[in-house]
């Protein structure tokens, strides 16, 4: 029996990179569905219930931030995996123990999008075993 493919939504104010990632998470075999900002990804994930969350920081009407606790908060026990992406630090990508800023992993929006397929696809790999 074959797996379902994972979804993933992508939360972007930036056309171009929400096609950039959409464009590599789909060439990976995940189905995507995106939003422009965080009202849109808010109902997106209620009506989609993907298994990851990608949310850029800086965004209008609903900064990253707020929308990643707000899909934590309406999740419950079941909460995705959810990556916040910002361009305000060049840190390398990093993971908490709790969330931080409603996330437990940062990435720059400097990493590759290949990149962060491979990460999400090993977040996803370690969490299914939890």
């Amino acid at each position: 029996m074959t797996e379902s493919p994972r979804k993933v939504l992508i939360i972007d104010d930036d056309p171009f990179f929400l096609k950039v990632l959409t464009d590599n998470f789909s060439d990976n075999g995940f189905t995507v569905f995106s939003a422009n900002d965080g009202i849109e990804g808010v109902k997106a994930y209620l009506e989609t219930l993907p298994d990851v969350v990608i949310s850029d920081l800086v965004m209008p009407r609903m900064g990253g931030v707020s929308t990643c606790m707000e899909i934590g908060r309406l999740a419950g026990d079941k909460p995705p995996v959810i990556v916040l992406l910002t361009s305000m630090f060049q840190e390398t990508p990093h993971e908490h123990d709790a969330p931080e800023m409603g996330a437990k992993v940062h990435i720059p929006k400097s990493t590759r999008p290949v990149d962060i397929v491979i990460i999400v696809e090993q977040l996803l790999d370690r969490f299914k075993y939890q």
